[in-house]
């Protein structure tokens, strides 16, 4: 294989990390925007979509896609849970104060996984085979393209929810002025519950495309939520456009850094590029923006 066809085979390769790494970013985009807090719980909830998932499917013999809809359905259940019990009493506390909540309860919930389901690995069988499909000299197999179009549609889900119902709109104007939006009668508490359960259940999507490929295990989401956290401040942290970037091209330079230079590296390059970001251009490369903030 030359060189021009290992850089393409790399190339697909890490589309399939940065749709997941998108997925991850969309819901910490979601939950800063309804809050102004980085939910560093995100990545549990890609846990928990996968455990729950295979779980299932053990447990009570279902078939994939009803245990995939249990999947997201509690994962969703324990995104309310979490603002219900922890981000809602300490609303009035600091900023630095609801992100630690929220590492705190990233591993509270990683802790109880690991009571309920052990150490081992739990496998989701592929969504339609697993015989590769080749493009242009390259291979990918089809759950990758299962990873690239929950991806596409979560996002054209996002921006139809966020452009078209009463509840995006409402979202939306709370992330842009929360105090306009509360004297126009806005419930912020109920909004920010539904960016919580929404970014839970993007979460939980992200974990079960996932499975199929790496398998899945209580403790794969602390790493995931931060390489998601890296994908979301790469395209620019509460840019839902942003994210999608963000995730695509973090999710390619860690293939191409894998492949090209050593495999050792690869969980170090997403680090790399947050701190070039950070030094940068810490908007993001789509810049951003915050309520108010032009």
């Amino acid at each position: 294989m030359t060189l021009a066809e290992q850089i393409w085979q790399f190339f697909l390769s890490g589309l399939t990390t940065g749709g997941t790494y998108a997925l991850i970013a969309l819901g910490f985009s979601l939950v800063y925007n309804a809050t102004g807090v980085i939910n560093f719980a995100q990545g549990e909830f890609v846990m928990l979509g996968g455990m729950i998932t295979a779980a299932s499917m053990t447990a009570w013999g279902l078939p994939l896609w009803s245990a995939a809809l249990i999947g997201i359905a509690g994962t969703t259940l324990v995104g309310i849970a979490l603002d219900r019990a922890a981000i809602r009493p300490a609303r009035g506390a600091s900023i630095v104060v609801l992100i630690i909540i929220t590492v705190g309860a990233s591993i509270f919930i990683r802790g109880v996984a690991g009571i309920i389901w052990g150490p081992d690995e739990r496998v989701v069988p592929a969504f339609s085979g697993e015989a590769p499909i080749g493009i242009f000299g390259a291979n990918i197999t089809p759950q990758s393209l299962w990873v690239l179009g929950a991806t596409l549609v979560t996002a054209i889900a996002m921006w139809l929810t966020f452009e078209y119902t009463v509840i995006g709109k409402a979202m939306r104007a709370c992330a842009i002025n929360p105090q306009a939006a509360r004297l126009c009668g806005i419930e912020l508490s109920r909004m920010i519950s539904w960016s919580l359960a929404l970014a839970a259940a993007i979460g939980a999507i992200a974990g079960i495309v996932l499975a199929p490929i790496t398998m899945t295990q209580y403790n794969v989401g602390t790493m995931l939520g931060l390489k998601g956290f890296c994908a979301a401040m790469l395209g620019g942290l509460g840019n839902g456009l942003g994210a999608i970037a963000g995730g695509l091209l973090l999710g390619v330079l860690e293939a191409l850094g894998a492949g090209l230079i050593s495999s050792q590296y690869k969980d170090a390059i997403a680090f790399v590029v947050l701190i070039a970001v950070l030094l940068v251009r810490p908007s993001g490369i789509l810049g951003g923006r915050r309520g108010g903030e032009e």
